[in-house]
């Protein structure tokens, strides 16, 4: 009996400072503002509805982006190493056989993905026209 007594004993200090330790860390929060709150839970992603215009989602209120723009942020990780093949910016025995196949089917690689690379190089929110100008971007010095 002694021993169940300690048992039960023990449980209950063990709750008890569960309690008292849990309430004093609270307590040490900082507090935050609304707004801080309302950053801190926002949505991390949004949702399309359909109909509305592509363009308009993916390039918003400030227009499309530069070629420049868009490699330097989505391609540069891979294409300016040649990771995995990817061929290398403004490297022309890189992008000669990919130039040969014709500028549709390099866009049409961007824009679904091809071997290694992608579906848009991981740019999601790229308009057709936004892949196309950071192509143009990396055979510009060619």
């Amino acid at each position: 009996m002694n021993v169940l007594k300690v048992v039960k004993s023990s449980r209950t200090w063990v709750a008890a400072l569960a309690l008292v330790a849990g309430g004093a860390s609270a307590a040490m929060l900082p507090q935050q503002s609304t707004e801080e709150i309302k950053d801190r839970i926002a949505p991390v992603a949004k949702v399309r509805v359909a109909g509305a215009s592509e363009t308009a989602a993916n390039t918003g209120a400030a227009g499309a982006r530069s070629g420049d723009a868009i490699y330097n942020r989505y391609c540069l990780a891979c294409h300016a190493a040649g990771v995995l093949g990817a061929p290398k910016l403004n490297d022309a025995a890189d992008w000669e056989p990919r130039l040969a196949q014709g500028m549709d089917v390099v866009l049409k690689h961007a824009i679904d993905g091809f071997n290694a690379m992608p579906p848009r190089g991981t740019c999601m929110d790229c308009s057709d026209e936004e892949m196309q100008a950071a192509i143009d971007y990396m055979i510009s010095d060619l």
